[in-house]
């Protein structure tokens, strides 16, 4: 095993699942400070790039006059519906990826070498590794989030967030790269979205309580609330 795990062909599956006892190290310890790895792990993560076009109008009462969306980009903002990014906070998904990534890596890579006597290059094998890994996200992404508190998980219509407060909560978000953000539903459970905003020139900065405009595929677009009311109750 420890051969295995040290052989340089593995570096990239070995690092992956260190990273995961990491931050499961870190979750831990602050937890039992009475808080989340979130907000120690905010201040140092970089913003999400994720390149997304929007391809999905949905009706709203909101009306706002926008650019009409690209669809080059409907594959990736389904693919962030796919893995349950929404359902689940960023970081659990994250964690997940990590693990899956890891240790199909290495049971691949043991495989290879009872098979032909070595191991794949460390370049080739995290390609099949990453393509059998998604599947694993999204099967043991969709089984936590089944489990997971009711207040995570209520099956309400996303349609019903529009109008709402969410608050950045990792990430910054800009066009084309949105962030995550927290908000609370009508019966008071909290969801995971992603935003971005609906204007070139606007960024939401982590802590940005956020009006939801519409909904655009897995992805919801908004604007800086200035109602001091609304968000108190975000």
């Amino acid at each position: 095993m420890w051969e295995l795990l040290t052989a340089t062909q593995n570096y990239a599956f070995a690092i992956a699942l260190g990273l995961m006892l990491v931050i499961a190290l870190l979750e831990g310890t602050a937890l039992m400070l009475g808080a989340g790895i979130s907000e120690f792990l905010e201040a140092m993560l970089p913003d999400l790039d994720a390149d997304i076009d929007l391809d999905v109008d949905l009706d709203t009462d909101v009306d706002l006059d926008v650019d009409a969306p690209d669809p080059s980009g409907s594959v990736f903002t389904e693919l962030l519906g796919w893995l349950h990014i929404g359902r689940l906070p960023l970081l659990i998904v994250l964690v997940i990826f990590l693990t899956t990534f890891g240790l199909v890596g290495l049971i691949m890579q043991s495989m290879v070498r009872g098979t032909v006597g070595f191991y794949l290059p460390g370049w080739i094998a995290v390609v099949p590794a990453m393509i059998l890994s998604l599947p694993l996200v999204r099967l043991f992404g969709g089984g936590l989030a089944a489990i997971m508190p009711s207040d995570e998980t209520e099956a309400v219509s996303e349609a019903s967030f529009i109008g709402r407060i969410a608050v950045i909560t990792l990430g910054a978000a800009s066009i084309g790269s949105p962030a995550e953000a927290k908000l609370t539903d009508q019966y008071g459970h909290t969801h995971y979205v992603m935003v971005e905003p609906d204007t070139e020139s606007a960024r939401f900065e982590q802590g940005t309580a956020v009006l939801l405009t519409e909904q655009q595929g897995a992805v919801f677009r908004g604007i800086v609330s200035s109602n001091a009311a609304l968000t108190a109750d975000a």
